[in-house]
């Protein structure tokens, strides 16, 4: 698939491991050498930060979706190419999720998972049909994807469904699995939820 911009969830702190923030240097690097928009929450500390300021010292373009209540400095940051404003989290996540052709999900924590989740049930609901990609390094999100086996085993989350969420191990993988993707989600299925 052809996309030109990316929305990344990750956490607002770099986590204990250093390798996080240098794949997410790694990533930035990539996102500009290919020309690609990032959308992202705005936050100028952790991994977010790490990536926005890697894009903004390469020439990228890095636009932030923030809502009103965060304060620029300590939070948000000052020198991205645009900041966008919105009342809640929740609409932060909608426009994310509007202007974004992909979504990539970096280490993180309950914020992380919450516009993970709230991204893949949108695709489960056929509201989108775009890749949504869990960066795995040192197999970080190792207990997600055996959580995400026992819903299945279980009878609460259909294959098809579990598998419009996928996993890359490299930094490299995420952009395969992007240029790669197919939407496994059942138009029968769909059918019957959706007039």
């Amino acid at each position: 698939m052809t996309y030109s911009s990316i929305a990344l969830f990750c956490g607002s702190s770099r986590g204990e491991n250093p390798d996080f923030a240098a794949d997410a240097v790694t990533f930035g690097r990539t996102l500009v050498r290919k020309g690609i928009t990032l959308y992202y929450g705005g936050g100028c500390i952790g991994l977010m930060g790490v990536v926005a300021d890697t894009m903004l010292e390469e020439g990228g373009t890095v636009i932030g979706v923030a809502p009103d209540f965060f304060k620029l400095g300590p939070v948000l940051a000052d020198n991205i190419t645009e900041m966008i404003y919105v009342k809640s989290m929740s609409e932060r996540k909608q426009l994310l999720e509007k202007r974004a052709d992909a979504f990539v999900i970096f280490p993180g924590g309950f914020g992380t998972m919450d516009e993970l989740f709230e991204v893949i049930t949108d695709a489960q609901l056929g509201l989108h049909r775009k890749p949504v990609i869990v960066y795995n390094p040192h197999g970080y999100y190792d207990h997600l994807k055996a959580l995400l086996e026992h819903f299945t085993t279980e009878g609460f989350l259909r294959p098809f469904h579990k598998d419009l969420l996928q996993f890359a191990d490299t930094v490299e993988d995420i952009f395969l699995a992007i240029e790669h993707y197919e939407n496994t989600n059942s138009e029968s299925w769909l059918s019957k939820i959706k007039d």
